[in-house]
């Protein structure tokens, strides 16, 4: 029965492919951020996997948290020869194409169906 490899031979292979592992020290916190949550790993162990020049990052224990990202929505400038044109399109007020602006963050295209659905 063959014993499996010794760290020695593990790291000679390791070698000859390419690779390359080493453990990142005093990690305090890895957060993974998402469109609409961030996961937080606290006290994490952190090692780094370099295969040919790629960075693989391996994440492992710790206290694990999720919380969900509450998104602001960007103050965005509105031309008034864009709302004239809304209103002009669609035949609504100006102060309906500028709301309908408002909501689909400038694009006209969108503005425009906006008021033609309602």
């Amino acid at each position: 029965m063959r014993r499996g490899m010794s760290q020695r031979d593990t790291k000679r292979l390791m070698k000859r492919m390419g690779l390359s592992m080493d453990a990142m020290p005093d990690v305090e916190q890895v957060i993974f951020k998402m469109d609409r949550k961030e996961i937080i790993v606290e006290e994490p162990e952190v090692a780094i996997l370099n295969l040919k020049g790629q960075k693989v990052f391996q994440v492992t224990g710790g206290k694990i948290f999720e919380r969900a990202l509450v998104h602001e929505k960007k103050k965005i400038t509105i031309p008034e020869e864009d709302v004239k044109l809304v209103a002009d399109q669609t035949g609504r007020s100006v102060d309906e194409a500028r709301h309908a602006l408002e909501e689909s963050e400038g694009d006209l295209a969108k503005a425009i169906l906006l008021l033609q659905m309602k």
